[in-house]
């Protein structure tokens, strides 16, 4: 159970991150900083935040508190991006890291408790504190990138009318065990 949990839980993390990622070659770095509203997130500040969550949470995982002295939550809500390329860079900086700290698990670390701003979390616990965190982000961040390119914008899953196509080619295919990212 614990081993198929590992590899599930990279994968879903894999899927999160490859959102996101689709989202950014779809946008411009203007259309990455547009903010709906007054004190509302852009996706350049999502990602600012969900990068300095991650940097924190998995540096010196299964050692440190997930809430790290250094990092500087509140400056994670002012945009200082410069370029997409930068923003992308920072996006993947956060994600090597928890890559990192993950792939180092094994099944016998699952049960350890580790501590986020001195709350004991099992090592279980803590990742899918962190995957519904960041899943929410990443929703926010689909859903702004859709919002700002409108009908130009590319669906990342079933398009609007297609759900029958969709199923016909899953359906057509034989039973098996198979995580729904394998086809992606």
């Amino acid at each position: 159970m614990q081993t198929s949990y590992l590899s599930s839980i990279i994968k879903q993390f894999e899927y999160y991150k490859s959102l996101g990622d689709k989202v950014f070659n779809q946008l411009s770095i203007e259309e990455l900083q547009k903010e709906f509203a007054e004190d509302s997130n852009s996706i350049a500040i999502i990602v600012k935040h969900l990068t300095g969550n991650m940097l924190s949470r998995w540096t010196h995982f299964l050692t440190e508190d997930g809430e790290k002295e250094w990092r500087q939550r509140d400056l994670e809500f002012e945009d200082t991006y410069t370029s997409k390329e930068v923003l992308v860079k920072d996006w993947n900086k956060g994600w090597n890291c928890l890559f990192d700290a993950i792939t180092s698990l094994s099944e016998t670390d699952l049960e350890r408790i580790i501590y986020i701003r001195n709350q004991g979390h099992t090592v279980t616990e803590a990742i899918n504190r962190q995957l519904a965190h960041y899943s929410y982000h990443i929703g926010q961040i689909v859903f702004l990138g859709k919002l700002v390119k409108g009908k130009n914008w590319k669906s990342l899953s079933i398009p609007k009318g297609d759900s029958s196509k969709y199923n016909a080619k899953k359906f057509s295919k034989e039973k098996g065990r198979r995580h729904f990212t394998d086809d992606l």
